[in-house]
């Protein structure tokens, strides 16, 4: 499983030019399900993704998490983010999990994110078509995969 974690300012997101969700200051959390990806996975970075401290406290260090800030977290789909782009242009995404395997992680994955912070988690559609738009603040942009751990 991998997680592409930007620090923002906002984040609105669309599907049909319709304002689907929107935060403010906090998280977007965009995740890629591998298609060998377990529940082990989801736990590991449900706690990395809450414990990152990116946030800056008033000597202007990182050292605050999302939670200390009182955060929002947006989490979106995103299965192109395990593309294989080895050969050729076009990208390959057969490491990408099917549906019946991605969708339980990825809804597990907002459920022990929402818990752990207390507070609900805004969230993109499944397999929709979304546009994004953010203010990036930093720019803080972390690339997190279950698979290195160490």
């Amino acid at each position: 499983m991998r997680l592409v974690v930007q620090r923002v300012l906002k984040t609105t997101l669309k599907i049909n030019g319709l304002t689907y969700s929107e935060i403010g200051k906090g998280l977007l959390i965009l995740i890629g399900v591998e298609e060998n990806d377990v529940q082990e996975d989801v736990d590991w970075l449900v706690s990395k993704a809450c414990s990152l401290r990116i946030f800056t406290d008033p000597e202007g260090k990182l050292n605050l998490d999302v939670n200390q800030i009182n955060g929002e977290i947006m989490v979106v789909s995103q299965f192109t983010l395990f593309a294989s782009t080895k050969k050729g242009n076009r990208p390959s995404f057969i490491r990408s999990a099917k549906p019946e395997i991605a969708i339980p992680l990825y809804e597990s994955f907002i459920l022990k994110l929402s818990s752990l912070i207390n507070k609900p988690i805004k969230t993109g559609q499944f397999g929709a078509n979304m546009q994004i738009e953010l203010v990036n603040d930093g720019p803080v942009t972390l690339i997190i995969d279950s698979k290195n751990k160490e």
